[in-house]
């Protein structure tokens, strides 16, 4: 008499538990923070075994004494040939030829088609980006909809597409032969992974407008790890310049709008990870800048990294159960499938536009179309997305665009400056 109602009563308890449980694993599913350290466990579990793998290669001195069929590859991946160049030129694409007078229309072409690819790529791309991350899927009447939240996923869709294209080009085209250990491209893929990861995050919690804005001002970190890593020196103007960013961001990051009601926890949370997103991103160009001693080209670079990031990426998704997940997302809402791979075909095509456009005009001018698109993705975001920026946020703008057009000034004077130096002189540092 007594067992049936204790028995329902503990199975209502239970069922309370499980509903509470539930609560609390969604609930820390939702911060940033537990996932970020979910996803660097991920990593982890595939770093770790390969670094001790690496480590009983190279005592075991297998180089010497490996034999068989996994010989080459073993090779490949943790020795290499060990080859690398003293000019940083041998391992880019061929030098840029110089335009002629007969050629003149041709260049001019080539660079609006540069400049068209660029902006359609990089300009679709940003839009993408704030409406997979801020909007919702499949809103109804009745229903609210639902947002994608997983992160990582959109990541691991940009780099398999970019591995793939990457791939082709290589498998099509000739490239200078190889002489990286395979597991150095690791440490930027990881570091390029993380970074993408806060960028993504990043827009839950603040403004595209303001990303693009703190986007603008990885120049200081970037000088801050180029003399940490690469031991670099700057000149006064490259100081002058990060100053006046860094002084333009905090015009508009401190202007507030009239109707804003974002609370100061997730305006916190959006600039702790806007700061993670520079420093990843710092690290992986100063980390890829060092690989170039090797002879590569961009795309080789493009494709090594990129392995990695499909191997951490694809691995974590699998560990957490989110894989699938996030293709039933994709299967329930066809708009996010859509919107998912036109993201990831702008990344993988803007990324050759730019090893196209560095090759054919320079950086400098490759740095005046980017720069140009910066301000176009904040204009464009405010018009579609009803962003407001007030007087001392568009000063705050005008101000890191005026720097950044300064910086690419001082710097094509830097450069004729020393092509006419006597052969024995050198300028202190380009950058």
């Amino acid at each position: 008499r007594f067992c049936i109602p204790l028995l329902l009563a503990s199975l209502s308890t239970m069922a309370a538990g499980e509903e509470i449980a539930s609560a609390l694993q969604d609930s820390w599913g939702d911060f940033w923070l537990f996932r970020f350290f979910v996803n660097a466990a991920g990593y982890a579990s595939i770093v770790v075994p390969g670094f001790l793998l690496i480590q009983y290669f190279k005592r075991r001195n297998y180089l010497e004494t490996g034999r068989g069929i996994c010989f080459p590859v073993i090779k490949s991946c943790v020795f290499g040939s060990e080859v690398k160049s003293m000019h940083q030129d041998d391992g880019s694409l061929p030098p840029r030829a110089e335009p002629t007078e007969s050629s003149t229309a041709r260049q001019v072409f080539k660079l609006l088609c540069c400049a068209a690819g660029l902006q359609a790529s990089y300009l679709t791309w940003g839009v993408l980006q704030e409406r997979v991350m801020t909007r919702t899927y499949g809103a109804t009447e009745t229903d609210p909809g639902e947002k994608f939240k997983d992160s990582q996923f959109l990541v691991f869709m940009n780099r398999i597409l970019a591995f793939t294209v990457a791939g082709l080009y290589c498998a099509l085209t000739k490239q200078p032969r190889h002489g990286a250990p395979m597991y150095k491209y690791s440490f930027a893929s990881l570091s390029n992974i993380l970074s993408s990861w806060c960028q993504y995050e990043a827009l839950k919690y603040i403004s595209f407008p303001t990303q693009v804005l703190a986007k603008a001002s990885k120049v200081i970190p970037v000088m801050m790890m180029g003399k940490l890593v690469s031991r670099k020196s700057y000149e006064y103007w490259e100081y002058l310049t990060a100053a006046l960013i860094s002084v333009g961001v905090s015009m508009f990051l401190l202007s507030s709008a009239p109707n804003r009601t974002v609370s100061t926890v997730t305006t916190f949370s959006g600039i702790v990870l806007l700061a993670g997103y520079i420093i990843f991103d710092s690290f992986t160009s100063n980390w890829q800048d060092a690989l170039f001693t090797y002879k590569m080209s961009p795309v080789q670079m493009m494709f090594g990294v990129n392995v990695f990031s499909c191997l951490f990426t694809v691995g974590s998704l699998l560990e957490q159960g989110a894989l699938l997940e996030s293709l039933r997302f994709m299967a329930r809402h066809s708009e996010f499938t859509a919107h998912a791979v036109l993201l990831s075909v702008c990344s993988a095509c803007g990324q050759l536009f730019i090893f196209y456009t560095i090759n054919q005009f320079g950086a400098a001018v490759f740095t005046i179309i980017m720069t140009l698109r910066q301000a176009f993705a904040i204009l464009l975001s405010c018009l579609i997305y009803g962003h407001t920026v007030t007087v001392v946020g568009g000063l705050g703008i005008a101000v890191v665009f005026m720097a950044l057009f300064l910086r690419v000034y001082a710097r094509s004077r830097m450069k004729k400056r020393s092509k006419k130096l006597p052969p024995g002189e050198t300028p202190v540092q380009k950058v």
